[in-house]
């Protein structure tokens, strides 16, 4: 086929003419900014948050609430607002340009420009700049403490020397030689890792606990070990960290659970490998968290069995490599190999009793994972295995879980539930474990004081399974959506409404927000607004994210959690709101709203309704053509009814003819008023890029039917395409398809079927579902065939069940029906679909003569992640797209492509 023709200069004037803004192009992307992290003061008069571009420097900006003044601050970044809202300590970061710099010269990481610290005074704006810092810590419940480890010279890379400051009383102590360190919670004492001098031979390692009130510092352990896993109690009255006195060249390292109260000493030894309690053949874990109970009576650590030495007398290139597959083996050796490391670093909970000394195994082999609640404070856990039965995760995509109850006094376990298939999880006080039953699509609770078992949805007259799922297995539960404060309810979602529960089932469920998510089609949704805030409270105001599954607008309601009413509406419309933050102190919460035609901007007020806002990002949007969004709605081939998203460019004109692209996944039409930035894409279709540049663009809901995904792609997409271009303004004969992964299978499946579209790009395609169905997804290491049985291909069957079915929707056993050129992008080193997927595809195009690209890049995952191919392939998309779309010329990579001899050097664009 010849791929010179190209659009009359003529032609081209059939679309809209030269818009009075300027087009976006691929130089806008690394401008282009965001809000980064952000946080508020306890008392909600301070805000801190970054600006980040994509690419370049970032900005902190200290924002008071009460005079809506602001300080900015170049490249700052990962700030803390002290608990008294005195001060906002910092990292400043070198410029972009030197670390680029310095990254082109291969400067090693010593010689790398270095971080700064920062420390605002807040209503004074002055900032202390301190250059050349590691890290920085300040305490969660103390203001006016900051201890930041400054850089030694570059010949030490080990360690640096540990400031400590009260910023109220201008003091500073210092701590040489320091690695590790951690502030107390009340921020009354400091626990500090020192390591020898290797300039002084006298010196030594040593664990230091530095106080606050006396400025002094108590040796807690002396001598040269490797220390790990720094913990404080609550008060700051008992420290713990693991301790290993074995080089770290030794066949073997043995650590040790090292444990101090204030008043002793030093510390002492609280576990070991020879300890009782600890399993024969096993010792300390240093992988494992260290961590105290809220109430300081319970030390949490890990374990594990002791691995067997390196044989030193293996040579290793006179050694076969192989990987051995067995069918009796849990998991399959990619899994296996996948997560090696993890499993070999593999912790066991264990708990040591400070006040007696006692050491309690809690995890084990055959019952590897525990959830504790309360903070450590309850006298029950939950444990959970799935030994025995992961074999069938080959072909279901999950295990069967067993749980039980653990009793944290002496270890006891009791089995709750066997063959679990669903979610569970254990009540924030610990007084009940809570699963899904997804065969009887109801939820039990499990209460540990009594040893009793309960249906407690069983009178709910909704739905709790997802009741428009169309995947080819049980549906899924919407949720939880937290607990009442002492576990007295649990909140359970339907589709649209929160029932509150009795877990002991005395108490019929109770509807909280009244049936309105029902009758208005509007999904209600739990908030937690505080990071502390583990459940709720009695008669609390409860802050809902509610979304409209009609108009598709976001906001926000409220409901008491004790008293019957209605959920009032607080603020509803065409946006969507992200990341509601409160103040620990004060009424003040932070969140951000967007969307199509808005960045995402944050805003704060004691109401999401009486917020003013706070930033605003990206002022040059209003220099370009950007565009316009609507809900776009039709009937699909099956009968029913289909909707989706319709983007036009902002000087949309329907006297114009506009070509058209579709991009498209599964449902989409959530995110209708989402901000859609212009960046370099992973993979997708970067649509603020085209709609700006005179293109529609059309994104369809899809609804599947079991067995027969590619038609249910065909009823919805090109339905949609065809109900579109009845409109004088969308230009029918101009007509593209993009789309990634399970998007990029559809793109394949529909030019197998129809002629409509003049050009379609595939991302990560299966071509193939036969050969497709017994492949490795190499991120992980499962194989695919849970994917066609039980979820996302949706055949509902085996290949040797129903072959034709694998056949149908294959979209290489149809090559020869095709008429639409097609550029695929297949990596090399995608986790997901098996890149010969994508060859399959090629190869097949290829052999019959029909005109198809293959974009490779190498050692690339399933969706691009370096930067530099991801402006690379949103060059291409453009080119391509214009070329077919709008008869611009094509480059050199469509035309004649680049020969090997050349990469690197040509790109052919």
């Amino acid at each position: 086929m010849c791929m010179t023709a190209v659009l009359s200069g003529l032609s081209l004037l059939t679309y809209a003419q030269l818009p009075s803004k300027k087009p976006l192009d691929h130089s806008v992307y690394d401008s282009w900014q965001s809000i980064g992290s952000k946080s508020i003061s306890n008392n909600g008069q301070w805000i801190a948050y970054t600006i980040t571009p994509q690419e370049g420097d970032a900005s902190l900006v200290i924002y008071n609430s009460r005079t809506q003044q602001q300080l900015t601050v170049p490249r700052g970044y990962n700030a803390v607002i002290t608990e008294d809202n005195h001060y906002v300590v910092f990292l400043i970061k070198a410029p972009f340009a030197d670390i680029r710099q310095a990254k082109i010269r291969k400067k090693k990481v010593a010689d790398m420009p270095k971080d700064s610290l920062g420390i605002i005074t807040l209503g004074n704006n002055k900032i202390e700049k301190i250059p050349s810092v590691r890290s920085f810590s300040t305490p969660e419940k103390a203001g006016g403490l900051v201890a930041y480890l400054a850089e030694k010279p570059k010949a030490d890379t080990a360690s640096g020397h540990l400031i400590i400051r009260q910023l109220d009383k201008k003091l500073q102590d210092t701590i040489r030689n320091v690695q590790n360190y951690l502030f107390s919670k009340p921020g009354n004492r400091l626990l500090a890792e020192v390591i020898a001098d290797k300039k002084d031979s006298l010196s030594t390692g040593a664990m230091l606990l530095w106080d606050v009130t006396t400025r002094k510092t108590d040796t807690l352990s002396l001598g040269t070990a490797d220390r790990k896993q720094l913990a404080f109690d609550e008060k700051g009255e008992q420290a713990a960290w693991y301790s290993s006195r074995d080089s770290a060249k030794a066949l073997q390292q043995f650590y040790q659970l090292c444990y101090y109260r204030m008043g002793q000493d030093t510390a002492t030894i609280a576990a070991a490998r020879n300890t009782s309690g600890i399993p024969s053949g096993w010792s300390v874990n240093p992988n494992g968290k260290v961590w105290f109970s809220r109430n300081g009576e319970r030390l949490f650590f890990g374990t594990a069995p002791i691995q067997p030495p390196k044989d030193t007398s293996i040579i290793d290139f006179e050694v076969a490599k192989v990987d051995i597959w067995n069918y009796k083996d849990d998991y399959l050796q990619p899994m296996q190999l996948k997560n090696l490391d993890k499993e070999l670093k593999r912790s066991y909970q264990a708990l040591y009793y400070p006040a007696s000394g006692r050491v309690l195994q809690l995890a084990d082999k055959d019952m590897e994972n525990i959830s504790i609640a309360d903070e450590g404070n309850c006298p029950y856990a939950m444990g959970y295995t799935d030994k025995g039965q992961r074999l069938p995760m080959q072909w279901t995509g999950h295990s069967l879980k067993t749980i039980y109850t653990v009793n944290l006094e002496n270890g006891n376990r009791r089995m709750v539930q066997p063959d679990l298939d669903s979610l569970s999880h254990i009540s924030p006080s610990g007084r009940f474990i809570a699963w899904y039953n997804l065969k009887e699509k109801q939820w039990y609770t499990y209460e540990n004081e009594t040893n009793t078992t309960r249906n407690i949805t069983a009178s709910i007259p909704a739905s709790m399974a997802e009741e428009d799922d169309d995947h080819p297995d049980m549906p899924g539960p919407y949720g939880t959506g937290g607990w009442m404060i002492n576990d007295e309810f649990i909140f359970i979602y339907d589709r649209y409404d929160i029932w509150k529960v009795d877990p002991t089932g005395k108490i019929a469920p109770q509807m909280l927000t009244g049936g309105t998510g029902r009758q208005q089609q509007l999904r209600f949704r739990t908030l937690k607004l505080t990071r502390e805030e583990r459940f709720f409270k009695t008669n609390q105001p409860m802050l809902l994210e509610t979304y409209s599954e009609i108009t598709k607008e976001n906001g926000f309601y409220t409901v008491n959690s004790t008293k019957k009413s209605l959920p009032q509406k607080v603020v509803f419309g065409p946006y969507t709101y992200g990341d509601p933050v409160k103040a620990d102190e004060a009424d003040n919460l932070i969140f951000t709203k967007a969307s199509y035609v808005l960045s995402p901007d944050l805003y704060t007020g004691t109401s999401p309704d009486k917020a003013v806002q706070v930033s605003h990002i990206n002022p040059q949007q209003k220099e370009y053509n950007w565009g316009t969004v609507e809900l776009f709605k039709w009937t699909a081939y099956n009968g029913k009814p289909a909707e989706g998203i319709l983007y036009k460019p902002e000087d949309f004109d329907s006297t114009k003819k506009y070509p058209v692209l579709l991009y498209f996944y599964e449902k989409l039409t959530d995110g209708l008023y989402s901000y859609q930035p212009p960046s370099p894409t992973p993979s997708r279709l970067n649509i603020p890029f085209f709609v700006s540049r005179g293109y529609l663009v059309l994104v369809p809901d899809v609804t599947y039917e079991p067995g027969h995904p590619g038609k249910g792609a065909y009823d919805y997409i090109v339905s949609g395409a065809r109900a579109l271009a009845r409109h004088p303004w969308a230009d029918s004969t101009n007509m593209g398809i993009q789309g990634q992964s399970w998007g990029g299978y559809q793109v394949a499946y529909l030019v197998t079927k129809t002629k409509l579209f003049k050009a379609a790009w595939a991302g990560a395609p299966v071509a193939n579902m036969t050969s497709a169905y017994g492949g490795i997804r190499w991120e992980s290491g499962m194989n695919r065939q849970f994917q066609y049985e039980r979820s996302q291909s949706r055949i509902g069957a085996t290949l040797w069940e129903k072959p034709e079915l694998y056949i149908e929707n294959s979209p290489l056993f149809y090559l020869p029906d095709v008429t639409t050129p097609l550029a695929i992008m297949s990596n090399d080193a995608d986790g997901a679909v098996p890149w010969y997927q994508g060859i399959e595809l090629f190869t097949g195009l290829r052999r019959l003569g029909k005109p198809v690209w293959l974009l490779n890049y190498n050692n690339e995952a399933h969706n691009l992640i370096q930067r530099q191919n991801r402006k690379d392939i949103s060059r291409r998309e453009q080119q391509f797209f214009d070329y077919f779309l709008k008869g611009a010329p094509a480059p050199e990579w469509i035309e004649s492509g680049v020969p090997a001899t050349e990469k690197g050097r040509n790109w052919g664009w």
